[in-house]
């Protein structure tokens, strides 16, 4: 006689481990794009437990998620540490995103509806009214401003339809937060506001060649800021 099968059921135990994980790894995730650790600086599991007052069990799982982001690197034989300032890296990252999101945008252009439109105009309003910075969160790019730019990108690709598309932006996104944020002190002048008007004055006017070219471009400034290169201004630009 066969043995009933078990069903693997959520303890209270579980579940708290699972509760303080993702306070670790909100907590994590914060304080490295805050730029609380400078790049290369180690993630130590003992001192993170001890100051979370969590067990290293749940510092780790907390690790592996923000290592899984692009956030933090895991070192073979030498633990955990926020990424380098590698101009390589960022080069890696920007490569991809301009190989996959202007073609992906321009999908997005050519199979957005209306209500698509309205979410990209409230979105762009809302990136254009919030402050890049304010005084109480340093020098870096405030959370707010942040969060209200990757609404507005991400709003610009939904049109696409294509969730697998849209989960692999997600994923170049995040990995590439940190470089974007970074880069703001290598060009404090640009002019990203005008980019992100180009961006959604395209998008609407549902020229898809001119957005595509315009999102290259974006992404191209933000790469060339971080290699402290020159990016080819095309004819006209000012």
């Amino acid at each position: 006689m066969l043995a009933p099968m078990t069903r693997t059921a959520h303890t209270p135990a579980s579940s708290g481990k699972q509760m303080l994980s993702e306070k670790v790894y909100s907590h994590l995730r914060d304080a490295i794009m805050r730029g609380s650790y400078a790049p290369g600086d180690a993630l130590k599991p003992q001192d993170l437990a001890k100051e979370q007052g969590v067990s290293l069990a749940v510092v780790r799982e907390a690790l592996v998620r923000v290592v899984g982001e692009g956030l933090a690197d895991r070192l073979p034989n030498r633990g955990f540490a926020v990424p380098a300032f590698s101009d390589r890296r960022w080069q890696e990252i920007a490569e991809a995103r301009l190989t996959v999101e202007p073609v992906v945008l321009r999908m997005s252009v050519e199979r957005g509806d209306v209500d698509w439109e309205a979410r990209v105009r409230a979105a762009h309003h809302r990136l254009a009214r919030t402050p890049a910075y304010v005084p109480e969160e340093g020098e870096y790019y405030s959370g707010a401003w942040s969060e209200a730019h990757r609404a507005f990108h991400r709003t610009l690709l939904e049109g696409c339809g294509n969730p697998v598309l849209l989960e692999t932006c997600d994923r170049m996104w995040t990995a590439s937060e940190l470089a974007r944020r970074w880069s703001a002190h290598r060009v404090p002048d640009r002019d990203a506001a005008c980019e992100h008007r180009r961006l959604e004055e395209a998008a609407l006017a549902r020229d898809a060649d001119t957005a595509a070219e315009v999102l290259a471009r974006h992404l191209t400034q933000t790469a060339a800021a971080l290699t402290g290169s020159t990016p080819h201004q095309p004819a006209g630009k000012a």
